[in-house]
């Protein structure tokens, strides 16, 4: 059952092409969203449906993959874990982010 803790699974389309960043220590960071859809009838008998976005981030070889292949509208099917961080904004304020550390990734669709 450990292999089940902090574990999310998602298939959705990226929104934008994916931003690269090569740091200093040569490691690769690809990050990129993803939008999963769900549709359901509402009380009115009207199809609705309820678009997520999700932000996810890539490290070295999967950051790679990322970079050679996806671009804005792909369908991908990814694996990963849920993380949270915060930082101060340029006016001082505490920002909070939760990401999808990707550490595998399914590309879906016609290629």
């Amino acid at each position: 059952m450990s292999t089940l803790r902090n574990k999310v699974q998602l298939i959705g389309n990226l929104g934008n092409n994916p931003e690269i960043i090569t740091l200093d220590s040569g490691s690769k960071l690809a990050k990129f969203s993803i939008a999963t859809n769900e549709s359901y009838k509402n009380t009115q008998g009207e199809k609705v449906t309820d678009t997520q976005w999700h932000n996810i981030v890539a490290w070295n070889k999967t950051a790679e993959i990322v970079e050679q292949y996806l671009e804005k509208g792909k369908e991908i099917a990814i694996e990963g874990k849920l993380t949270s961080r915060s930082y101060d904004d340029k006016d001082g304020n505490k920002r909070y982010v939760t990401e999808i550390v990707c550490n595998e990734l399914l590309m879906l669709g016609n290629k």
